[in-house]
């Protein structure tokens, strides 16, 4: 084939690239961006009781500041159950005293079985078995609510319909190139899965930030499908049990929730092995929706890196070189347009400048990520 038509093909791939990721940002990302809070339910579904389910497995270092926040919510009727989940540090000490504060907090414990090593979703699945109310909002120990209003905005989007509610959860702003890494990567998975649920295909929820009726739990046999893989205690959960139907999101700054972030790479790389396990477990169509834009990403900065190489090497014309940066400058411009109202509206505004840098970042390591996971061993939920 002649060299004409090698290059002339894959100013095509490249092209078609910026068309599926133009795909992307209107159709299903644009929904976030330009999301407008819709007027809230009757009081009754704000009101009905619910319980918060927590696991904690030694939190003494987070308990005393977190838990007080969600123990002191604007919410006429809940209980908080917290699963002291095999801790050997100050964590059941903690949790007592906080019992004696606190009448609607109820502390479960698991002692440690040397012959059968549990996982977090055993954890969890007896506190919603201890759970006394129908609604149950999940979150995690290291987790802190922002507001005390967090209760009535995650509840407010329960319907007779809606029976299962998305939030999100951020992680604490801190300096550094790692921290802001680790919270865009967050966004970005936040912005997908928000966005995808908008448009009526979702696939994933954040075990942080996370409602759902105790009822639709049993009635799909929990974690069953999926108890023998270590993480999935919520994306793979919702992705079983959500549709375009039952599920509704909640975005608003009072609805989010805050976790202590990692400092070191080390610490967040095995956290991201961990839950890199669950994606092959998703529907076919999610994988195949989540893949197409994965690989559009990465084969348009490859090709346009292609591209500027051979108009280097006078392979391609002038003309053809400022069509290339023109392409490449709208499909970057108009990232960006909907990246900013997206980060906008979860408060991530600080992101905005690193974003593109942090992309280029995430687009390598992620399949360095799933190599590692072929070659190396991974570390239990601890």
């Amino acid at each position: 084939m002649p060299p004409f038509n090698l290059h002339f093909l894959l100013f095509c791939f490249f092209c078609l690239t910026i068309l599926v990721l133009l795909w992307y940002y209107l159709y299903y990302f644009a929904r976030l961006s330009f999301y407008k809070e819709k007027t809230l339910l009757p009081i009754a579904f704000k009101e009905v009781p619910v319980s918060v389910v927590i696991c904690a497995r030694n939190e003494d270092h987070n308990l005393p500041e977190c838990l007080p926040l969600i123990l002191s919510q604007d919410y006429p009727s809940y209980e908080v159950v917290v699963v002291n989940d095999c801790s050997w540090d100050n964590t059941p000490d903690i949790l007592r005293e906080f019992e004696k504060k606190y009448k609607h907090l109820k502390a479960i414990t698991i002692k440690e079985d040397p012959k059968h090593h549990h996982g977090k979703k055993f954890a969890l699945m007896v506190g919603i078995k201890g759970a006394t109310h129908e609604y149950l909002l999940l979150t995690d120990g290291d987790c802190k609510v922002l507001s005390d209003q967090w209760l009535k905005k995650m509840m407010s989007k329960f319907s007779a319909e809606k029976e299962i509610v998305l939030g999100y959860s951020k992680y604490k702003k801190l300096p550094g190139f790692l921290n802001k890494l680790i919270r865009f990567d967050t966004f970005h998975i936040a912005l997908q899965y928000l966005s995808f649920a908008m448009a009526g295909s979702p696939y994933m929820g954040v075990g942080r930030n996370l409602a759902y009726k105790k009822s639709l739990f049993f009635n799909n046999k929990g974690f069953a499908s999926h108890y023998h893989i270590e993480s999935g205690d919520d994306d793979l959960l919702i992705n079983e049990i959500a549709t375009g139907a039952n599920t509704a999101i909640e975005i608003s700054a009072e609805s989010f929730t805050e976790s202590r972030v990692k400092k070191e790479y080390k610490g967040w790389v095995e956290q991201k092995r961990r839950h890199l396990t669950t994606w092959t477990n998703y529907k076919l169509s999610d994988k195949i929706r989540l893949g197409i834009y994965t690989f559009a990403q990465v084969f348009f900065w490859l090709s346009f890196i292609v591209m500027i190489a051979l108009c280097g090497q006078q392979l391609f014309s002038a003309y053809d070189l400022y069509l290339v940066l023109g392409l490449f400058g709208f499909r970057i411009i108009a990232q960006l347009i909907v990246f900013r109202m997206a980060m906008e509206k979860l408060k991530e505004k600080d992101l905005f400048l690193i974003s593109l840098l942090a992309e280029l970042f995430l687009i390598g390591f992620y399949p360095l990520l799933a190599l590692s996971n072929k070659l190396f061993r991974r570390k239990k939920w601890k």
